[in-house]
């Protein structure tokens, strides 16, 4: 076999071993550069790994994780269920409706999926259950909802874009994920609204309406955040780095002197708890330098984009193979794994077929935001489900329904690419 070959194929053996994806990017990486390039070149290991992560956007992601922690843990997300419930009322459909827009304010603010997932599921599942929804059909709808976080701005998955491919804009990215992920929040209102009328959930009757003045006032500090760091990053006050920084130091005030459901010693236990999940993220990025490397110098990236090119002359229909391909990879893999790995191979491709790299990621993000909550590994439903305390193969039903539902929104933006790239042109954005 070719060196390049035997770097892909260990990579696949270690995957399905079992070996965690950052450590099968580093082994193979390292193995591509024994089976093909001089033995000193092994002595990079240690630079490749460190300028993976030498890099100054990427400041933003575990900041953006503390926040995301930190409104979760903050009671935040009650404060959004009562407000929504007081807009919406009681009626056939609306505690589904609240869990949508509960979670796509969320995504607004902590730019994760799981953590929008935990937050909203803890709040809303046991008054769903109470009103006649199955828990799979609650779980699978919060898990499904809770993905447009990947979408709306900040976006985590986002932000590695616009590092993994060069010369674009993330306010621009930001700006054109917007659209696109109120688009695929309201594509699952569609089914979720029929089912619950025609199965009969959530009877109007005698069920008590919040008073929409009080709880406006209690919701004010959540809806003020996503507001706080989009018009921060379109006025220039700050940039994408540091609206992370911003979003932290709010999210701090509004649990301790706000809701006062945050103390010192949760605040600790929460730089903890961000910690551990930022480390696994940047180890992910650092191994998958060496991986990085190893097939630009064997030519590898190179040698599938050309093959992946060579499938066809037909760009909607290699797009078409390419979202499949991304949706099934995020059906195993997370948000950045796939980019690390895809992105490239698929760069040379979305350069050779002109697609515009905004619309494109967008796009990816639609595609992998599916991947978390479509079985057999689904992040935010394995979530949902935990909390629901119910087995994750009792949701595969509903799941396929919101795939369905949302993979519509997302051939309607790929088709139409201005619902994505029409804000960041108003904006003035470079795309």
């Amino acid at each position: 076999m070719t060196p390049d070959l035997w770097m892909l194929v260990t990579f696949l053996a270690f995957l399905l071993v079992g070996v965690p994806v950052a450590f099968s990017l580093g082994l193979s990486g390292a193995v591509g550069i024994i089976a093909g390039l001089p033995p000193a070149m092994l002595s990079t290991l240690g630079t490749n790994t460190y300028n993976s992560i030498a890099k100054y956007p990427l400041i933003a992601i575990p900041l953006f994780i503390l926040t995301g922690l930190i409104f979760e843990r903050s009671g935040v997300a009650a404060r959004l269920v009562r407000f929504a419930q007081a807009l919406i009322g009681p009626r056939h459909g609306g505690l589904a409706v609240v869990a949508v827009l509960v979670c796509m304010i969320m995504g607004g603010m902590s730019g994760s999926g799981p953590a929008d997932a935990a937050a909203v599921a803890m709040v809303m599942l046991p008054s769903m259950a109470k009103a006649g929804y199955p828990k799979p059909f609650s779980a699978t709808l919060i898990a499904a909802s809770a993905s447009t976080a990947i979408l709306i701005p900040p976006s985590v998955a986002l932000i590695l874009y616009s590092i993994v491919v060069p010369g674009v804009d993330l306010r621009a990215l930001f700006a054109a994920g917007l659209f696109p992920g109120i688009l695929a929040g309201l594509s699952l209102l569609i089914p979720a609204l029929w089912l619950s009328r025609r199965r009969g959930w959530e009877k109007p009757d005698g069920v008590e309406r919040p008073p929409l003045g009080e709880s406006f006032r209690q919701a004010i500090p959540a809806l003020f955040a996503p507001v706080l760091i989009l018009g921060g990053l379109r006025s220039g006050l700050f940039t994408p780095t540091e609206a992370a920084v911003v979003a932290v130091a709010y999210g701090v005030v509004i649990g301790l002197w706000w809701t006062r459901e945050l103390s010192l010693r949760d605040l600790w236990a929460l730089l903890g708890e961000a910690a551990v999940i930022s480390g696994i993220v940047m180890l992910i990025i650092a191994l998958a330098g060496i991986f990085a490397w190893a097939g630009t110098m064997l030519g590898t990236f190179r040698h599938l984009a050309e093959w992946v090119i060579g499938l066809t002359d037909n760009g909607a229909l290699l797009l078409v193979l390419v979202m499949l391909a991304v949706l099934a990879a995020g059906m195993l893999l997370d948000a950045i794994s796939i980019y690390l790995i895809m992105m490239p191979i698929l760069i040379p491709v979305m350069q050779h077929f002109d697609w515009n790299p905004v619309w494109f990621g967008i796009l990816l993000a639609m595609n992998i935001a599916i991947g978390q909550f479509t079985p057999p590994v689904a992040v935010n439903l394995m979530v949902t489900a935990e909390v629901a305390r119910i087995r994750l193969e009792q949701t595969v039903g509903w799941a396929l329904l919101f795939v369905f539902a949302m993979g519509s929104a997302l051939a309607v933006v790929a088709l139409f690419p201005e619902i994505a790239l029409w804000l960041p042109r108003v904006l003035g954005y470079n795309v």
